[in-house]
């Protein structure tokens, strides 16, 4: 196969003080959740190393490692580098990612304010300023000049130790409003004394913190810092002052990494982990900002929703980074920067950025449509079956191609029966919103390659009982899907009632006071769409507005639920639908209160269910029977990915 030359610049090495990077992409830092109880280096987390590695970034950072666990934590499973007893497992994981030429970093932060209240072992948290935030400590200390100190010399024992343990470089998290960043803005430093009030004050502590890192380290390990250009927040730090502070940074770093926004901010939050109702690309002008200034010296990172290495080449090219931080695409496909070097970019995996990842507390860091991520034993890669058996799936929507593939891949023969002219099940109608680009992408993607992976599929095939005994099979996995629920309700034939399908796909043109029933991901997505198109919108369901869409990624649903705050749209919760008048909507409320909401269209979103009769009577028909995806639960294409994998890997 002819390597590609379509990305000069992504592969051309890097020059980061005194390392070299082999190439321009940066793993970029997340948690994982793999580490043991006490934030030890397990097993596990040397193989999640050791795939990062293999992905062939030029750089690894490991994600937000606190210098102080007493009083920095943010998250509970992350790595602890605070002690000489972790440095075995510490020099193994740079020793696996040298193995395939990766350098490693690791992002230390201190949380501040921002820490978990669970981990909290002070009877108050740490900032630059008494300012609580929501949900996280009450109790906030103004940090003396004492505990200054402390945190400076947290920083440099760490970053020493870390230096002794081989790892070539060290992020220092500024950015997000972790406790440097709560020092440096004026939102949530109020402070009198010298490091408060001016910007050089503000600045006073986080260079001091870089100072004394660059001092401890010497010329012979690079130091990295992650800051947000622009804080999106009311009177935060913008881009101006962001580089005003870089130009005094530059003289203890070698390379800068501009994000942007708080992790602790609602609005802000979706510059720091863009979801997919956001831009791709999102923080790259503020990247190109800082390397336009020509007093800045160093190399610039950019972040923030970049899947491809075309478009990274493009940023490059165009002068507006030197690096590009990557996470989310190289968890979806972590073959993709090969696929791409050898000039078959059109088979990697396309990410959906819905945040699936990431989703995970309690549980180690999984993809929607990656489900060998994060796995371990014979779920980590399809292992080839033993003994080679005849399969049939039935339904060629998202769970039925993952298992189809998957026993193809194992040796299995395997016959897919889709009954409709296509593959992607309800797929194809889901994916069709302004803002589902991903989705589409991924639609595409999922039905070329499970066309071109040796199933053999037939269309336009009822799979009866007869049918599939005719095929003798040793497997059977049912995978038929999901319709929409339609419930009796009084009125729901009338002509100014659709359902979220027809309206998400332009069959029914929504008039302009629209009333959509049903609070779950479907009916708040079409909610947005409608308002985005200037529609007044309303949506009601019979649970409280909190637990709208419960079961949506939490980033992606706090991204989602903002948004429709953003465009008016009205949630009505803890409210049951009576009957479609001709008017609109009437309902009632927890206390029997009835009221009619005015529509012009009333739109059904009451979810899905499986046909339990199909399932029941297919079920039955030989010893070694899978039920997958909706027809199991109706959930998600994670949920029915993760299934159909699983399953099919160990039949």
């Amino acid at each position: 196969m002819a390597f590609s030359t379509a990305y000069p610049h992504v592969f051309s090495p890097l020059q980061i003080g005194p390392i070299t990077a082999k190439n321009r992409i940066q793993f970029s830092p997340l948690v994982c959740n793999m580490v043991g109880p006490a934030g030890e280096v397990t097993q596990d987390f040397i193989d999640w190393i050791d795939l990062q590695a293999a992905t062939g970034a030029g750089v690894v950072t490991i994600g937000a490692t606190p210098v102080d666990v007493r009083s920095g934590a943010d998250y509970y499973a992350e790595l602890n580098v605070t002690d000489d007893v972790f440095c075995t497992g510490l020099v193994r994981l740079a020793d696996t990612a040298h193995i395939h030429g990766a350098k490693l970093s690791v992002e230390l932060l201190h949380a501040g304010r921002g820490a978990d209240p669970q981990l909290l072992q002070l009877p108050e948290a740490l900032s630059a300023s008494s300012i609580p935030l929501p949900d996280r400590p009450r109790y906030v200390k103004e940090m003396d000049h004492h505990d200054i100190d402390h945190i400076v010399e947290c920083y440099v024992d760490c970053a020493k130790r870390l230096q002794r343990c081989r790892f070539d470089m060290v992020l220092i998290h500024a950015a997000h409003s972790n406790l440097l960043a709560q020092f440096l803005s004026p939102v949530t430093n109020h402070r009198t004394d010298w490091y408060g009030g001016s910007f050089e004050n503000r600045a006073r502590f986080p260079l001091a913190v870089l100072a004394a890192v660059r001092e401890a380290v010497g010329p012979n390990m690079a130091i990295d810092m992650r800051i947000s250009g622009n804080e999106h927040v009311p009177g935060g730090m913008e881009i101006e002052e962001v580089i005003a502070f870089i130009k005094l940074a530059q003289e203890y770093i070698d390379i800068v990494h501009v994000s942007a926004g708080w992790i602790t901010d609602q609005h802000a939050q979706f510059f720091t982990m863009p979801p997919y109702y956001r831009p791709r690309g999102v923080n790259v002008p503020l990247a190109r900002a800082v390397k336009d200034d020509p007093d800045i010296r160093i190399p610039v990172t950019t972040v923030g929703s970049i899947k491809t290495l075309e478009h990274a080449e493009r940023i490059i090219a165009e002068g507006s980074a030197d690096q590009i931080a990557m996470a989310r695409a190289l968890l979806c496909d972590p073959e993709l920067i090969r696929k791409s070097y050898r000039g078959a970019p059109e088979t990697v995996r396309p990410c959906l950025r819905c945040w699936g990842c990431a989703d995970t507390y309690g549980a180690y860091t999984t993809c929607a449509i990656n489900p060998a991520l994060g796995k371990t034993g014979r779920y980590r890669s399809v292992v080839p079956a033993q003994i080679k058996k005849r399969a049939v799936v039935v339904g060629g929507g998202v769970a039925g191609m993952m298992a189809a593939r998957t026993l193809k891949d194992r040796g299995h023969e395997v016959v897919l029966f889709e009954q409709t002219p296509r593959l992607g099940g309800l797929l194809n109608e889901i994916s069709s919103l302004s803002f589902k680009e991903d989705q589409r992408e991924y639609l595409e993607w999922v039905t070329r390659t499970t066309l071109h992976s040796g199933v053999d599929i037939r269309f336009g095939v009822k799979a009866t009982a007869d049918v599939i005994r005719a095929e003798n099979p040793d497997l059977l996995f049912i995978a038929t899907g999901s319709t929409l629920l339609t419930p009796p309700i009084p009125g729901i034939d009338k002509p100014h009632v659709a359902n979220v399908l027809d309206v998400d796909n332009g069959r029914v043109v929504a008039g302009e006071r629209v009333v959509v029933c049903g609070g779950g991901v479907s009916g708040l997505e079409c909610a947005l769409e409608l308002a985005l198109e200037g529609r007044t919108v309303t949506v009601v369901d019979m649970v409280p507005v909190a637990a709208f869409a419960a079961d949506f990624s939490g980033i992606t649903r706090s991204c989602l639920l903002q948004l429709l705050a953003d465009h008016q749209v009205e949630l009505i919760g803890g409210s049951r639908v009576v009957q479609f008048t001709d008017d609109g909507v009437e309902i009632e409320d927890h206390d029997w209160r009835h009221r009619v909401l005015a529509a012009d269209t009333c739109v059904t979103a009451f979810g899905t269910v499986a046909d339990a009769a199909l399932v029941e009577e297919l079920s039955g028909l030989l010893p070694d029977v899978f039920v997958v995806g909706d027809a199991a639960k109706p959930s998600n294409i994670k949920a029915a990915n993760n299934a159909a994998y699983c399953l099919a890997a160990i039949a």
